[in-house]
């Protein structure tokens, strides 16, 4: 039995490269949500600043979709 999967794309900005990736497909089994992916990448959630699917505002509850894009930004120090 095979198991349906999806692809999408991730793109990492600032801290989030260093060791990583800048953007690279990821596949995943529908239903996968964003906070996954941010485990899936050793991403601790209180370092995320915003995401955004598809180009707009999203939140880690938020399920993934074929084709879908995510960006994960880290939080932005300085004053």
């Amino acid at each position: 039995m095979q198991t349906e999967t999806v692809q999408i794309t991730v793109k990492l900005f600032a801290s989030f490269r260093a060791g990583r990736f800048v953007e690279a497909k990821q596949t995943c089994v529908p239903g996968t949500r964003i906070a996954d992916i941010i485990s899936r990448l050793e991403i601790a959630p209180k370092d995320i600043g915003m995401i955004m699917l598809d180009n707009r505002h999203a939140e880690p509850e938020q399920p993934l979709h074929a084709g879908a894009r995510l960006s994960l930004f880290p939080l932005l120090g300085g004053g």
